[in-house]
């Protein structure tokens, strides 16, 4: 079994900036994508930013620019790190991973989510 754990949410000012973590741990061979994904309320859950094994990442056109997906490989962790952010950031954020395992199979992955609040 695998548990990806994030930390780093919390509350701040429009224009501020937050790090977000997310550690993998357990049956953990490899990981080849990690993702981040956010849920706002009356919202459905959307990918915020991906990232794989060779390091290529892609970002929603909404935070392009403000926000930076990066991998840890030694410690199967992925960071988002968050600048200018804005009051519709405001989110659950959820880190996703696609984990391969010592059995050989490949599984998805979710965290329990963060949740990031902000003010304008």
């Amino acid at each position: 079994q695998v548990q990806l754990v994030e930390s780093g949410g919390g509350s701040v000012q429009a224009a501020e900036s937050l790090r977000l973590s997310c550690v993998a741990s357990g049956a953990v061979v490899g990981i080849d994508y990690m993702r981040w994904y956010r849920q706002a309320p009356g919202k459905e859950r959307e990918m915020v930013a991906q990232i794989d094994i060779t390091g290529w990442a892609d970002y929603a056109d909404s935070v392009k620019d403000r926000f930076t997906i990066s991998r840890d490989g030694d410690k199967n962790a992925v960071i988002l790190q968050m600048n200018n952010l804005r009051p519709e950031d405001t989110a659950v954020y959820y880190c996703n991973a696609d984990v391969r395992e010592w059995t050989s199979q490949t599984k998805n992955y979710w965290g329990q989510g963060t949740q990031v609040i902000v003010s304008s």
